[in-house]
């Protein structure tokens, strides 16, 4: 399996592991160098009897490893919650995956320039001029290997969980069908409310803030409730 640019994208291990009390399928993708070294890039998350895409397609949550907010519960944005939504909502659904993407931090500029920029925000940069300042593009993620590991489960069509059209977007263009797009929006805290606002302003996401449609308003069947 490869993405456009010829990067091969292997799976790298598999097996069963219960998050919390529901059994799960666990599976790391990556690259296998010339030497036999492989680098872990993506771990995927997928209920353990999925249910056949000629019915509805499964949900996804495409999610970019965050420690502050994934590991940490900082409430400097909404990671966090957004990951413990979307993996309640995709093991009630007995029909999702979790494709958490491992080098994606900061939005792809690694953990000690996220942190840098976290210092310029301090001193009154928003997310993007902070990015900008260090050198980094405001958004420099790349979602073609997700659509590749999506490909090696067997998986062509999603109810997309976003607030990004960028995702959408890369999806699409790697043929993968994005039938529905569920919002995953609404964690707002005095800490994160001003990086939600440049996420919506001035970076097209669609309603971070959850001013419209909180999460809780979830189509039936895809409640967060019920986390394991």
């Amino acid at each position: 399996m490869t993405t456009s640019d010829e990067t091969v994208v292997a799976r790298l291990a598999s097996a069963p592991v219960p998050v919390g009390s529901t059994l799960m399928q666990l599976t790391v993708f990556g690259q296998v160098g010339a030497d036999g070294r492989e680098t872990e890039e993506v771990v995927t998350l997928r209920t353990a009897a999925p249910r056949s895409e000629s019915a509805a397609p499964p949900i996804a949550r495409i999610h970019s490893a965050c420690f502050t907010g994934d590991v940490l519960g900082s409430e400097k944005c909404d990671c966090g919650p957004q990951l413990s939504a979307s993996l309640a909502a995709i093991v009630q659904s007995s029909n999702g995956v979790l494709v958490y993407m491992l080098r994606q931090e900061g939005r792809g500029i690694g953990l000690a320039n996220k942190i840098r920029a976290y210092a310029l925000q301090a001193a009154g940069h928003d997310t993007i001029s902070a990015n900008l300042a260090l050198g980094f593009p405001a958004e420099g993620r790349d979602f073609r290997m997700a659509a590749d590991c999506l490909r090696h489960l067997g998986i062509t069509r999603v109810r997309l969980m976003t607030n990004n059209p960028e995702k959408v977007g890369q999806l699409a263009a790697q043929g993968i069908v994005v039938e529905d797009r569920l919002p995953l929006g609404g964690f707002r805290t005095p800490f994160n409310e001003a990086y939600l606002e440049v996420k919506d302003r001035l970076m097209g996401h669609l309603d971070a803030l959850g001013t419209t449609r909180p999460l809780t308003q979830l189509p039936v069947g895809v409640s967060p409730q019920g986390a394991p």
